[in-house]
């Protein structure tokens, strides 16, 4: 069975009539995220989230977490990423990930206040206030760089949903996948969070000591909201397409930092709200 899902029987009404069957339900499951730290000799531990997540990857969305969140720069940082506590949950993992980090790492607090609770869809619902959002040393995406043709773009959303294994047996997972300039799928990675699946995505590439993205393409397989604008800025990510729409919030963080930033991504179709100098043929 599938790590990632769970089966149950369910009732299934067709044609006024009933029958039975077994479905297959995404798990989602909390995850706190912990950071081990020196300060002033000493060595500290602090839990810095807890999210509602789909098992998998969770190392990747810890370390993406932290990094995007502006809380860590460098892999190097990383002394190790682990599961800790007693094990738990359906799929019989550990639902605590501890980030250690080297002695001299210097942390950086961003001026921001985050509930520890939070679930797999919120968003910036346990931000303090959005002034504190912007991760502070981030600087505007090289307009030049990255370009993709048109017709490309148009043919990347059935290539995602191709390989969104838990979703064809579920239909209850977002995911997030990087493709290069010939619409070549990198990397994607699916969890009932649209921010977690990102920060999965984000945090592999990071661990890998492949960041910034600066020439890869994110599609996202939902709406674009600002914090996924956000962690895309800060891995680099200078295109961002979507399935669904943007909010104005994400269309404004685009502009800031010079980001492409489609929705309605359809066959033969899409919305430009900003950055139309990186496609070919616009």
């Amino acid at each position: 069975m599938n790590p990632q899902s769970s089966p149950t029987q369910t009732l299934r009404m067709s044609h006024s009539k009933l029958e039975r069957l077994t479905d297959f339900l995404a798990l989602e499951e909390p995850l706190e995220i912990r950071l081990e730290y020196s300060q002033d000799g000493t060595r500290k531990e602090k839990s810095i989230s807890i999210t509602m997540r789909t098992p998998g990857n969770d190392e990747e969305l810890a370390v993406g977490f932290l990094f995007t969140e502006g809380i860590l720069r460098h892999p190097e940082n990383i002394l190790s990423v682990s599961g800790c506590g007693p094990l738990a949950g359906s799929h019989q993992g550990q639902n605590i990930i501890k980030v250690r980090l080297h002695e001299k790492t210097e942390i950086l607090w961003p001026k921001l206040e985050r509930h520890f609770y939070a679930t797999s869809s919120c968003g910036v619902c346990g931000k303090a206030s959005l002034d504190a959002l912007e991760v502070q040393g981030i600087r505007p995406i090289d307009r030049n760089r990255f370009k993709i043709a048109s017709p490309i773009i148009e043919t990347l959303a059935p290539k995602m949903r191709e390989h969104q294994s838990v979703f064809e047996q579920t239909g209850g997972l977002h995911a997030s996948a990087l493709f290069n300039f010939q619409g070549e799928l990198i990397e994607l990675r699916e969890d009932v969070g649209r921010h977690n699946a990102l920060d999965k995505l984000i945090g592999s590439k990071f661990i890998k000591g492949q960041t910034p993205l600066k020439d890869s393409l994110l599609f996202l397989s939902g709406r674009a909201s600002f914090e996924l604008i956000q962690k895309a800025v800060v891995a680099g990510i200078p295109f961002v397409a979507a399935v669904g729409a943007p909010s104005s919030l994400a269309v404004d963080l685009a502009r800031k930092f010079g980001v492409t930033l489609l929705g309605f991504v359809r066959e033969n179709r899409f919305n430009i709200y900003h950055g139309e100098w990186r496609i070919i043929g616009s």
